[in-house]
């Protein structure tokens, strides 16, 4: 499979999306991430290298002490007992002193990361546009022209949405359904996922061959649940989304009544699909989730929809013969709706999806009217960012994979790839370790995890081999043809994978994206090299507490254990979907799941919302094990052995509080209601809560007793790796 990852209110966040060109609509076009306010806070971009030459890689008190204040001990809120609320004692007075602007919807090390990254980015960005003279097609020349075009505010408001209109003219000129469906497939190109979400991936059960894959889509908010659950927030958000619709009917040149008209309609069409839609929980189990069929067979299942042209048009060069089908049910209740719903409502579908799809690029009345409720309605923000960052991440989104280029030439220290995959590898030791002491798993199954753990790749700082992006035309001239443009490169590179080998070479990620992912076809890990950044030191380098914690436990732990929850436990070494356990071992192993699910299911999150204890397993699963291996890996470091001070806090109180900065984000409730429905993470808050109210070690450092909030009895505590 694909994943696609996207900087969320979830550090080592991971999505599959349909195409490329819907996770760089996504990435660019969508205000709903949480990842940008600029806060005034100074970071140092850490040097492996010399902290290896330092300390060995074992901190000195002297060498670890920051000269600023630390970024641990003077965020604690001294007010709130550790043992009622962790998140708070560890945060608290930098949320006092650090409110949410205005422009996001939350606040935190996220943040404060990306204000590090972006202030390069936008470097690379304005002297690329200032050169006059750039050969065309280099790469500066279309970082440059791409950036220009966006920052073009007076051109792009002259224009309105007339970058758009003859895609929209050709819309409303179809004659019929076939027709219809084919301006579906050119909008999967260059603007969005209507219908279904259709690429190319590895096969689950064969990790070598690329197939194309059909999973249900089309909606356009976050998830099905916001076109039924009941309580008054997410109703409110529904009414909000049809005012909207019928907002940008009449951007698009519709009368009132006909605006109103439209929008009631594509409600009621979307509200059918979501109806076809399986859970997003249910959509987490693989094997439920894999049916192979012949092109024939898909042909059988949507007649209406005449799936060879569908595919020629979209790009593909060679014939199909098998795709693997999701959910067959939602293609059949579409391939229904297809014909019971009129036409003109079809047109009108479309035509949303198209705008929605590039309103970011047009002029300011199209994007604040997507502001108005993507960001404002779905997540509270109140006021958009200001347009160069906006660009800024837009470029980068777009052609990031040219400027990781630079970055990595500019920017990125040198020998922080090496370094990087010297600390993934001490986590990697400390879980073989771990897996051969379970006393849950028998010997065979122990075998065989600690083979697909051995084969596990990391793939760290950046890739050696670029994507050639030669073919890719970008000017001055249109911002959203540019956005099509590259949408359109992107699509097209997808696609050509299909009936090829899967080359398990490729980054699915760039070097200054602050995230990393596990992906389960390819059994590997990738931590983009930006991940060394580490806030509040100022001319010094983190002491092994914040490395160790930070970017061993919450970074290579955290990943590495998605080999191993629900979904990862499921693919062998190889990356194939292959029970690989014994069914003694299989029924053990989901007792403990079942455990974490209960646990999280458990906390309220806002309002009335529980945390999805099923949805968000996964992730709470490879928390819990990042934690525990970054603990055991720092163990072995000389600042823990001989227990060194760094500001007044001892190894382990440096340990969970730097776990704790880990996920240090202040979530507007809008945010996190959002997050609750549509997001495989749990907010930031139980990210941190949650996982430590597993471990004794923790209780001991922060003398949490029974009776506090934060204590767990041992009975109910939750250790699986």
């Amino acid at each position: 499979m694909l994943l696609f990852i996207y900087l969320s209110p979830a550090k080592r966040h991971f999505y599959r999306f349909s195409t490329p060109i819907t996770f760089f609509l996504y990435t660019c076009s969508t205000i709903s991430t949480n990842y940008h306010p600029f806060m005034p806070f100074r970071f140092l971009l850490l040097n492996f290298a010399t902290l290896l030459l330092l300390s060995g890689c074992n901190s000195s008190s002297n060498q670890n002490i920051p000269t600023g204040p630390d970024a641990l001990s003077s965020h604690i809120d001294s007010s709130i007992n550790p043992g009622a609320d962790f998140f708070q004692f560890a945060h608290g007075a930098w949320f006092k002193a650090h409110p949410i602007p205005e422009s996001e919807q939350s606040n935190g090390i996220f943040q404060l990361i990306q204000d590090t990254i972006n202030a390069q980015i936008l470097q690379i960005c304005q002297s690329a546009a200032a050169l006059k003279n750039e050969p065309k097609g280099s790469n500066k020349q279309k970082i440059g022209d791409f950036y220009f075009s966006g920052m073009d505010s007076i051109t792009l408001n002259q224009r309105g949405i007339s970058d758009i209109k003859p895609d929209l003219d050709r819309i409303e000129a179809a004659p019929d359904l076939n027709a219809l469906v084919l301006e579906a497939a050119k909008l999967h190109v260059t603007t969005a996922a209507p219908f279904f979400n259709l690429y190319v991936a590895p096969d689950d059960k064969i990790s070598s061959k690329n197939a194309v894959l059909i999973q249900q889509g089309g909606l356009s908010m976050p998830d099905r649940s916001f076109y039924f659950d009941t309580d008054a927030r997410t109703a409110g958000i529904r009414t909000k989304f049809v005012q909207h619709l019928q907002n940008m009917f009449a951007i698009m040149g519709y009368d009132a009544a006909k605006a109103q008209k439209a929008a009631k309609q594509v409600m009621a069409l979307e509200t059918a699909l979501a109806k076809s839609s399986r859970k997003r929980e249910d959509t987490r189990d693989p094997i439920a989730n894999y049916h192979k069929m012949a092109f024939a067979q898909l042909q059988s299942l949507v007649p209406n929809i005449n799936w060879a042209n569908f595919t020629q048009t979209m790009g593909f060069t060679t014939n199909i013969d098998t795709v693997i089908v999701g959910q067959p049910e939602y293609l059949a209740a579409l391939n229904t709706q297809l014909k019971s719903t009129p036409i003109p409502v079809w047109k009108a579908y479309l035509k949303y999806q198209l705008i929605k799809g590039l309103a970011s690029y047009l002029d300011d009345k199209t994007y604040l009217e997507y502001f108005s409720f993507y960001a404002a309605a779905l997540r509270g923000v109140t006021q958009p960012k200001p347009r160069w960052k906006r660009v800024v991440r837009q470029t980068d989104s777009g052609l990031g994979e040219l400027i990781g280029q630079v970055y990595v030439a500019e920017y990125l220290p040198k020998g922080a790839k090496e370094k990087l995959l010297e600390i993934g590898n001490a986590i990697k030791t400390v879980y073989a370790e771990r897996i051969k002491n379970l006393d849950w798993m028998s010997a065979g199954t122990k075998e065989k995890a600690l083979q697909k753990l051995n084969a596990m790749r990391m793939k760290v700082g950046y890739p050696d081999k670029w994507k050639d992006m030669s073919s890719l035309e970008i000017s001055r001239d249109a911002y959203a043809r540019n956005v099509m443009a590259v949408a359109k490169w992107s699509t097209q590179f997808n696609l050509n994978k299909y009936g090829k080998p899967v080359d398990r070479s490729e980054w699915d990620m760039q070097p200054q994206t602050y995230n990393a992912y596990y992906n389960p076809s390819n059994n590997e890990i990738v931590v983009p090299g930006c991940n060394i950044i580490v806030p509040g030191y100022e001319r010094k380098l983190a002491d092994d507490a914040l490395l160790y914690s930070i970017i061993g436990g919450s970074t290579f732990g955290h990943e590495m254990t998605h080999g191993f929850d629900d979904q990862g436990c499921q693919y062998d070494e190889y990356g194939n979907l292959h029970n690989w356990w014994t069914p003694e071992d299989s029924v053990r192993f989901h007792e403990k799941t079942k455990k974490i699910v209960a646990q999280f299911n458990a906390y309220v999150a806002v309002d009335t919302l529980h945390v999805n204890g099923n949805l968000t397993q996964g992730e709470n699963i490879a928390d819990l094990g990042g934690v525990m291996m970054g603990y055991e890996a720092f163990k072995k470091t000389t600042q823990y052995q001989k227990q060194e001070k760094v500001a007044n806090l001892n190894p382990d109180q440096r340990f969970f509080l730097g776990y704790a900065l880990a996920w240090m984000i202040n979530e507007r409730p809008e945010s996190v209601s959002n997050q609750i429905k549509s997001d495989p993470h749990s907010p930031a808050r139980f990210r941190v809560i949650g996982p430590l109210s597993n471990m004794p070690e923790f209780f001991t450092t922060f003398g949490i007793k029974q009776g506090d909030a934060m204590w767990r009895p041992e009975n109910e505590r939750v250790q699986i790796w």
